[in-house]
């Protein structure tokens, strides 16, 4: 029994392997009959790629729109924020409150803001005046619509209570300093606390975003002595006709280039500005300033591609071919374009990395045609060379693009909540697969003709008849050098004429000698060691890139005014919206100790609060909920120092009583300039409480759209991309002739992947949405370039490992070479456009391309000569058939010999 068994594993090894060896020759098959078809129809394959692109690029120009929502693109599309948001906004309208509801960056509606600060690092109190100018500067700003003027009291936000323009606090505090100034009183003269000041009409205000660099007294009421900076924010309606939104917009515009006349011409004050508008026109205006750069990168790979396919043969070198080669990219990168806007796209600032990503993809295919072209044997027809190179590159080109398409995939899926990756991911995909279509279409149509000329003896580049060698012997060096068809440069280790390509002949010459030399191995093992640690390291420092400033041109108005508020107002958090959305007892001792409980530790600005001091104020107590509830309405809210609370509670009458159905507070926390991770902390805190206290609420401030869950929703593209491609390696693993080659691809992806993760963090690039673009491209990159070459490793029979890995280089080397090269020199003009989104693209680039030549040509070489797949059962197949050799030709020996011995014999046969 125990033989049988043997004998059943050993024959299911056999028919696995019979199958594995069947799948790869009908695919090698199958793409050979696809170069012979496209060998026999060349203008039918170079015509219809330009048709497509003629007829999709002109859409380009015709359907582009720009996306004009920023929430939508990078604010986490499902989240509890805004099913808060929701529910916050039908019980207090959000847009009558979000004077209340401070946010740094992401105010809902129509605003404008400005930040006023000393030139001179002065007391901005004592420019009082010269803010009030500025401020009455803004209220005077007119806007012409159809014949119409409109100011900011047509367009402001109005009070419930006396129907005029809500202003920020510190402006009625700014008028009494410029009046005890004209009146020679000093400022102390004028009581100022920080955060929370009273002002003239006893309403207690918290002013902590409205001054910033404050040093206080030390006295218990914390008078200001000292300020750096203003912040006053207009608000503009939300509701409304359209045609307000429109005239809202002119406001915006002129509001934004007043500030900037008046900071130009003011010698006192810096003043900065920010409208609701800013943070998407500075994210778009990426796209417009990297126009130029986008530009003089397609040359500079044009180039790149030209000289690195260039040979001193001048019949067998092609510099047309990867010339063309990056132009058939080109092309199939418009009729990707075209694709995406015929379909309602929108373009947005990420989409920028498309085109070089698809590049890295494409030349790569491009490359490896053509070392496959030279690899083929000269005496063939021109034709079935390109069906055998066809044969040779397309297994595993069409594996790469698959996994391509397979990997962005699951980032376009619904798994994916981040709507720019989403839209990112699918349009990578699409122009994937038209890049498939147009390499062996276009590229191969290209490949034809170049064969052609080649097989006729044209010249590579002047495309005319080379001369006899005679001719050429008698004709001046400098002719023989650009006429010359390689019949000289061959050497003894050159048998092959395409052997004299520079990279081939460096790699075969030297490095590969070099890098597989015993010496050098040991070496490599503490390179590995130190790459590794710094990976590690990295790996455990990665930041949460929720901050929409990442994302932003770098010299932008919206980038400096970020900076600045970091700088004047990262004392206090955004206000937080504090919802208790169903029926409490207010008036019993324990829902008061919970109330307590839940504002520990913040800075409170609330109803309940003042309404406690109030009757302690005039002596009063309230145990029921009638007493409660009728002094609240006839004496608390009728107070004007405490009639602005109104807006606070939400009153139903049933029958003769009233009830409190909902009410709200703010809450702020005292944070450092770590304000976004401090908020997304106190968030994560509150949002538990929710849902286990008895007191049912929901805490609200429009920032919390932007930072809800956003890391998860960061990550998750590039785990379920992650996973699906191990998923596949592993599956395939049945498929592929040696399943070794699937498991040395996926620890070598692997390796490449947390190296570029550990390494981006330590080149201070946070996890944002591009950063997880380029993790997910690290994926396919690394792929695309190790896969062909691990696979001639593993299949190939030479005697040793060393020799093996040295046909491998000489094989790939070159193409990989040439297409890093490419793609890097590509993304190099990206660091002179001034935007940190490119700023972020290139170092993740950058770092993708490095770890994979690392890799490719410095660890996988020495890597391999350790470890399995061991090369001895070619040893042995060899030598059985040298054996076998050696007593055939004994065996002709006898028969030769027994042939002169009988004459006769061989006469009458």
């Amino acid at each position: 029994m125990c033989f049988s068994g043997q004998n059943g594993a050993s024959a299911s090894w056999i028919w696995r392997r019979m199958l594995r060896q069947v799948i790869h020759r009908g695919l090698k098959a199958s793409f050979y009959w696809l170069g012979l078809f496209v060998s026999r129809h060349p203008v039918f394959f170079l015509t219809v790629p330009a048709v497509l692109t003629i007829i999709f690029g002109s859409t380009v120009l015709s359907r582009f729109k720009p996306e004009k929502d920023l929430e939508i693109l990078v604010a986490p599309t499902h989240s509890l924020a805004k099913i808060e948001r929701s529910l916050a906004n039908s019980l207090f309208p959000i847009d009558q409150s979000k004077n209340k509801l401070y946010s740094d960056l992401h105010t809902p509606g129509r605003y404008g803001r400005i930040i006023l600060h000393s030139k001179s690092s002065g007391n901005v109190l004592e420019l009082a005046d010269h803010v009030l100018q500025v401020h009455k500067e803004v209220l005077d700003l007119r806007v012409n619509y159809k014949g119409f003027n409109y100011t900011f009291a047509h367009l402001c936000v109005m009070s419930h209570r006396d129907k005029r323009c809500l202003l920020d606090d510190i402006i009625a505090i700014l008028e009494d300093i410029r009046l005890a100034i004209l009146s020679n009183s000093t400022l102390s003269k004028v009581p100022l606390s920080y955060p929370n000041t009273t002002l003239k009409d006893g309403r207690v205000s918290f002013i902590g975003h409205q001054l910033g660099g404050v040093t206080v007294s030390n006295s218990r009421d914390q008078q200001v002595k000292f300020a750096r900076a203003v912040q006053i924010t207009y608000y503009l309606r939300n509701h409304g006709p359209a045609v307000q939104d429109v005239i809202a917009e002119k406001w915006e515009n002129e509001f934004c280039k007043l500030i900037h006349r008046l900071s130009t011409v003011s010698e006192d004050l810096n003043i900065q500005s920010l409208t609701s508008y800013s943070l998407l026109r500075d994210f778009q205006k990426t796209g417009v300033l990297a126009k130029s750069e986008v530009l003089v990168s397609l040359v500079l790979v044009l180039l790149a591609a030209t000289i690195s396919s260039s040979m001193r043969d001048c019949l067998r070198g092609k510099p047309f071919l990867g010339l063309l080669g990056v132009l058939t990219i080109c092309i199939a990168n418009v009729t990707a374009a075209g694709i995406f806007f015929i379909s309602d796209g929108k373009f947005n600032s990420t989409l920028i990395g498309i085109p070089f990503f698809a590049m890295g993809h494409g030349t790569k295919g491009v490359f490896e045609l053509l070392a496959g072209w030279r690899r083929t044997r000269e005496n063939l027809p021109f034709k079935e060379r390109v069906a055998d190179a066809f044969a040779d590159v397309m297994v595993c080109y069409t594996m790469t693009s698959s996994l391509y398409i397979i990997t962005f995939g699951m980032g376009a899926s619904p798994f994916t909540n981040i709507e720019s990756v989403k839209i990112f991911c699918q349009s990578m995909c699409v122009a994937i697969l038209v890049n498939y279509f147009y390499v062996f279409s276009f590229y191969g149509s290209c490949l034809v003709f170049a064969g052609q000329l080649e097989q006729n003896r044209y010249h590579s580049v002047f495309c005319c008849k080379i001369p006899s060698v005679e001719y050429l012997d008698r004709q001046p060096a400098w002719f023989k050098t650009m006429m010359s068809d390689g019949h000289d440069l061959s050497t003894h280790h050159d048998s092959i004429p395409y052997q004299n390509h520079f990279i081939q002949h460096f790699l075969r010459e030297h490095y590969t000698e070099w890098i597989t030399n015993t010496y050098v191995k040991p070496f490599v093992v503490i390179l590995y060691l130190i790459y590794a640690s710094f990976s590690f390291m990295g790996c455990l420092q990665i930041s949460d890139g929720s901050n929409i400033v990442n994302l932003l041109a770098s010299n932008s108005p919206s980038v400096s005014y970020a900076l600045t508020q970091q700088k004047y107002f990262s004392n206090y958090s955004p206000v937080i919206g504090f919802y208790i959305y169903e029926p409490i007892d207010y008036w019993n001792n324990t829902v008061q100790e919970h109330l307590k409980t839940l504002g520990h530790g913040f800075n409170k600005i609330s109803w309940i609060d003042n309404y406690f001091h109030h009757l302690r104020v005039v002596n009063v107590s309230v145990s029921t909920k009638s007493d409660f509830i009728n002094i609240l309405k006839t004496s608390f809210l009728r107070s004007p120092e405490y009639q602005h609370f109104t807006d606070d509670i939400i009153f139903s009458k049933n029958g003769d009583e009233y009830d409190i159905i909902a009410s709200r507070m703010y809450l702020v926390a005292r944070t450092t300039e770590k304000t976004r991770e401090e908020v997304v902390e106190l968030l994560e805190r509150l949002r538990p409480l929710s849902l286990i206290n008895s007191i049912k609420f929901i805490v609200f401030n429009p920032t919390f759209v932007f930072m809800d869950r956003y890391s998860s929703s960061v990550i998750s593209p590039i785990l379920t991309s992650g996973f699906s491609v191990l998923t596949i390696l592993i599956l395939t693993f049945f498929l592929v002739i040696n399943p070794l080659g699937n498991f040395w691809l996926i620890l070598t992806v692997t390796s490449v992947e947390l190296g570029v993760l550990g390494l981006m963090t330590l080149w201070n690039v946070d996890m944002d949405s591009i950063s997880i673009l380029c993790l997910i491209y690290t994926l396919n990159f690394a792929m695309d370039h190790c896969a062909p070459h691990l696979y001639t490793f593993v299949l190939a029979t030479e005697h040793t490992r060393t020799q093996c890995i040295k046909i491998s280089l000489e094989e790939h080397g070159a193409a990989i070479l040439q297409n890093a090269s490419c793609f890097v020199i590509g993304m190099l003009p990206l660091l002179f456009v001034p935007s940190n989104l490119t700023y972020t693209l290139f170092k993740c680039s950058l770092l993708t391309a490095g770890c994979t030549v690392l890799h490719c040509f410095v660890i996988l070489p020495v890597f391999l000569t350790f470890f399995p797949p061991s090369k001895k059962r070619h040893k042995k197949k060899k030598r059985a058939k040298r054996k076998e050799r050696e007593r055939e030709r004994e065996r002709e020996e006898m028969e030769c010999i027994e042939v002169r011995e009988n004459p006769d014999h061989v006469t009458n046969v």
